[in-house]
């Protein structure tokens, strides 16, 4: 059979910030898959561990001395299975002894590798005919916090342009594209300091308060969407876990100078909605603070409410929050969890409770562009990964590229953002 697996080879590469990671080849008798796994840089506490001791290269030699004699002569096909093994090998819940990276890059290999043996496209392989609706791109234009490397920076984490009224992909991140150079020329007025720096995602970093970020992505997304003749909407990721102090029992912001207990966070994040119509709002309570949530999105009108720190691609986590109503959305991240399995049991949970589920890339990541076939196969509304910088390009390029292939078949999403 042309699925069966021959081969896995495993190497060092680098991602966009330099570091080492993983990347796989998985061999078949009829076909070729090859997955790179990326890095976060702000990480949930559920995450499961990237790498056995030892770094990447510990991680190449459980792949060449454990898992390859394993995997050979399985089926591809049967994604569960491979995932499954994977497991069985590592012997742990967060898969510390052969990596959660390695996992991620042999699961994901593997899935290309099936779809490529029996000559589909890899979204057509996991989502079948049906899988013919474009997420729209969630792309970050300003960083702050842990993504803006210092300096004197907005806390909250990152400033996202959401073009929900395109109607083709294509015309979706010719909006972004336009958001981000307006915001450039905006930033050069604003900032006598302002370099034109960029963080690991390819957005501007600028000495500016929260306030000001908030009124430079607002003024360049209305002026985009007045050209364009649609809605161009914005959202924030404010990775609130990054600036919550425990013992403080306070949210920090240091560029401003303000401490927030978590009532004074909750009413700052309503009136920042209501304010600035913000269209999608994640991780606004730390990580653990699944009540604030709760509270949040029976406030919030006509906004996403998105947990990433707070779920980690956990099913586990998902479901304490879909019992309260805890946001509205989650981030996946396949990494987070380990394998595509993993992830896709998280994801149906998330549809199947009435949650939008937004794929992810990572901080640090590689120029591999699976994500983009994720979303697709798996309908999801909207995926998060930059607007310009080379690592997303690849994945943005890609979804034009699955547009394009899918002719009229193609449709954008359902965002019910009115």
């Amino acid at each position: 059979m042309s699925s069966i697996i021959e081969d896995l080879i495993a190497r060092k590469v680098f991602n966009n910030r330099g570091e080492e990671t993983i990347e796989v080849d998985v061999i078949t008798a009829g076909g070729f898959g090859r997955a790179g796994a990326p890095a976060g840089k702000s990480r949930g506490k559920a995450e499961v561990i990237y790498y056995p001791q030892g770094g990447v290269e510990a991680a190449i030699k459980k792949v060449d001395d454990l898992i390859a004699p394993e995997l050979a002569g399985l089926n591809a096909d049967f994604q569960e299975e491979i995932d499954n093994t994977l497991h069985e090998i590592d012997g742990t819940a967060d898969l510390k002894n052969i990596g959660g990276n390695t996992a991620f890059a042999i699961s994901l290999a593997n899935a290309e590798a099936a779809a490529n043996s029996h000559g589909l496209l890899l979204f057509q392989f996991i989502g079948g005919n049906a899988a013919n609706t474009l997420p729209y791109p969630l792309g970050n234009c300003i960083s702050g916090g842990a993504h803006a490397r210092g300096g004197k920076t907005p806390s909250i984490q990152e400033y996202l342009a959401l073009p929900h009224g395109a109607e083709s992909f294509l015309e979706a991140q010719t909006a972004n594209t336009l958001i981000h150079k307006k915001i450039y020329e905006s930033l050069k007025k604003k900032s006598s300091t302002f370099t034109g720096g960029k963080s690991d995602e390819g957005a501007w970093i600028a000495n500016i308060g929260t306030d000001d970020a908030f009124d430079v992505i607002a003024k360049a997304c209305e002026e985009v969407g007045n050209e364009m003749d649609f809605e161009c909407g914005f959202g924030i990721d404010v990775a609130a876990s990054s600036f919550w102090k425990p013992k403080e029992e306070k949210y920090i912001y240091e560029m401003e100078g303000k401490k927030r207990d978590t009532s004074e966070q909750l009413e700052y994040m309503r009136e920042l909605i209501e304010k600035y119509h913000v269209a999608y709002v994640e991780d606004p309570f730390h990580e653990d603070d699944f009540d604030s949530f709760a509270e949040l999105t029976k406030k919030a009108k006509n906004c996403i409410i998105c947990g990433d720190d707070l779920f980690t691609t956990n099913t586990e986590r998902l479901n304490n929050g879909i019992k309260i109503n805890a946001g509205n959305a989650i981030i996946i991240k396949v990494n987070q969890i380990g394998t595509l399995t993993d992830a896709a049991e998280t994801i149906e949970a998330a549809q199947h409770n009435g949650y939008s589920a937004v794929v992810s890339h990572r901080s640090g990541d590689t120029c591999d562009w699976h994500i983009a076939h994720l979303a697709v196969a798996y309908r999801c509304p909207l995926i998060k990964t930059g607007v310009v910088e080379g690592a997303r390009i690849a994945k943005l390029n890609e979804l034009i590229r699955i547009e394009h292939f899918l002719g009229t078949r193609a449709k954008m999403a359902d965002l019910n953002i009115r």
